[in-house]
């Protein structure tokens, strides 16, 4: 399976480091942090299983898309998330660039049922399981906001846990 992800700039990376100590509690820490804007399935749209197709409706569809800002300005959880054990510790990401991005390809590619469209919140996710109390007092700590301009997006290959395109936004 395919995704559209950002790239998270540094600052992201250093802050989900810094907060480490703060995750162990969780069953499981994440080490690398992306930000999803949209997933493919091939139950809503057959090019969604093949990157060379993806790969040219996506540039086709991100023509006009110009770049934008995002801003990461706090800690939530999700205390049941639709996939997965909860709860799921994450950043919070504010960008209404983002939202309008995620909507345009819900209208192109289709909507994956209970995580986009009307579901979707962005966000880069620290960790996962384990106690609610530990999501809800780590959800209770301050962060220094961090502001980026996203200009690129990517697509990552779930099968080999890698990009397999760069898109720039222009």
């Amino acid at each position: 399976m395919f995704s559209l992800n950002v790239p998270v700039p540094g600052q992201v990376e250093r802050l989900a480091g810094d907060l480490h100590p703060a995750l162990t509690p969780f069953d499981a820490v994440r080490d690398r942090h992306t930000l999803v804007v949209k997933r493919f399935d091939t139950n809503l749209d057959p090019d969604a299983d093949s990157l060379p197709r993806l790969r040219e409706r996506l540039r086709e569809t991100l023509r006009s898309v110009a770049p934008f800002e995002a801003r990461i300005d706090g800690i939530d959880y999700f205390e049941r998330p639709t996939r997965g054990d909860g709860p799921v510790v994450y950043l919070r990401v504010e960008s209404s660039g983002l939202h309008e991005l995620h909507r345009r390809l819900c209208t192109e590619f289709g909507t994956v049922e209970g995580m986009e469209g009307d579901e979707y919140t962005p966000h880069v996710t620290l960790a996962r399981g384990g106690r609610i109390d530990d999501a809800a007092a780590l959800a209770e700590r301050e962060i220094e906001a961090v502001r980026w301009t996203v200009g690129e997006v990517r697509v990552w290959d779930s099968r080999y846990r890698e990009d397999a395109a760069r898109i720039p936004l222009r």
